[in-house]
């Protein structure tokens, strides 16, 4: 399929979660069908993407099988591992670097058409006993400091004119508040010359929350979350956009069900829709 709608791929049968750190751990695996969507809606044709947040091998595998030049970088060695025989079994080669984020513009020199990630939550899962792991920083304020400076760096090696995207949610402190954990992603990409462009929510899976949200919600009224909030910046004049981006092919989309009316609807090969026309809310 075309450039805005994804299709089936070799990756969509793929498991990520068997053999995987991620099933050893308990750790979430990364949606990629949201992969194809941001590398085809944000990043230019055969881009090249930065992900200082690599974790597991969705957004790599991806990326490489649509044809992007991805680099991740992750601390755990195990999981880059992982991660490298996962692609193996696919038959793509992203680039995965063993090493601290911290150190971005030493260990993944360049210049890039998009940053893409998904952050650690803080400690709302723990990824390592690694004391550089972020997840497993001392207090808020330490990961925060942290995670500030990795996106610095990041738009500093972000071309001009070009988007990036994390994928975050909100997490509690230990009284059961929220750290508005989204509005400080904002912040440190504006302070960092990348503007708040587009929001999406992701709605995710509930699976076993409805049973665990009980506790919570009959002791504290906590309501449990299924969504996360895909962010995406801008660095540069957005005017430029329609010129760098260009249109939005769909190609052999038929048969769809219209999303308002329920009702099947055909539509023809081919279909072109301009950048400034599509919109999303």
């Amino acid at each position: 399929m075309g450039g805005s709608f994804p299709t089936i791929h070799p990756y969509d049968n793929y498991n990520p979660v068997e053999n995987s750190v991620s099933e050893q751990t308990g750790t979430s695996i990364f949606d990629p069908v949201l992969c194809e969507l941001v590398y085809k809606w944000f990043c230019i044709p055969q881009g090249s993407v930065l992900d200082p947040f690599a974790g597991g091998s969705v957004r790599g595998i991806v990326a490489t099988y649509l044809g992007y030049a991805y680099i991740g970088i992750d601390l755990s060695e195990p999981q880059i591992q992982a991660n490298r025989q996962q692609a193996e079994a696919i038959g793509v080669n992203p680039v995965w670097i063993v090493g601290d984020s911290r150190n971005v513009k030493e260990i993944a020199k360049g210049e890039y058409d998009l940053v893409f990630s998904c952050p650690p939550y803080y400690d709302l899962e723990v990824y390592s006993d690694n004391p550089d792991d972020l997840s497993v920083q001392a207090d808020y304020e330490g990961f925060m400091n942290s995670y500030r400076q990795i996106i610095s760096d990041c738009i500093s090696m972000l071309k001009d004119n070009r988007f990036a995207c994390f994928v975050v949610g909100d997490i509690r402190d230990k009284k059961g508040f929220y750290r508005n954990f989204i509005s400080d992603t904002i912040k440190a990409f504006q302070d960092a010359g990348a503007l708040l462009y587009n929001e999406a929510i992701l709605v995710t899976v509930a699976g076993s929350l409805p049973v665990r949200a009980t506790r919570p919600f009959v002791s504290g009224r906590k309501l449990g979350k299924t969504h996360q909030n895909v962010l995406v910046f801008y660095k540069g004049d957005p005017k430029l956009i329609k010129n760098n981006y260009g249109d939005i092919e769909i190609e052999d989309f038929e048969n769809y069900q219209d999303l308002e009316t329920g009702n099947n609807a055909e539509v023809s090969n081919g279909v072109k829709i301009g950048y400034e026309e599509l919109s999303v809310t």
